[in-house]
């Protein structure tokens, strides 16, 4: 049986060595109605490949301006996730 679930258009703004390894600043990402920070994560692994994947394994995420602490959370009415990576300094 063939899910009919609708679609979403996820704002990605990527910084630092995330930036670096997408290749882009921000992009739009289409997931599932039902998706949730960790799907976002594995579609952002699957278009942008290995270099992104090592670097998404170290980062934080933003969704709405807000920390994600659960990847499992959906995205709700999310429009925004943002990749954070280990930043250096103090």
């Amino acid at each position: 049986m063939t899910s009919s679930l609708a679609t979403r258009t996820l704002t990605v703004r990527y910084f630092a060595a995330a930036k670096a390894a997408a290749g882009t600043g921000e992009e739009a990402v289409e997931l599932a109605g039902d998706a949730t920070v960790a799907d976002a994560v594995d579609a952002l692994r699957t278009a942008h490949g290995p270099e992104l994947g090592r670097v998404l394994d170290r980062c934080s995420f933003l969704l709405d301006e807000v920390a994600v602490r659960d990847r499992s959370a959906t995205l709700d009415g999310a429009s925004t996730l943002d990749v954070l990576p280990p930043f250096a300094g103090g």
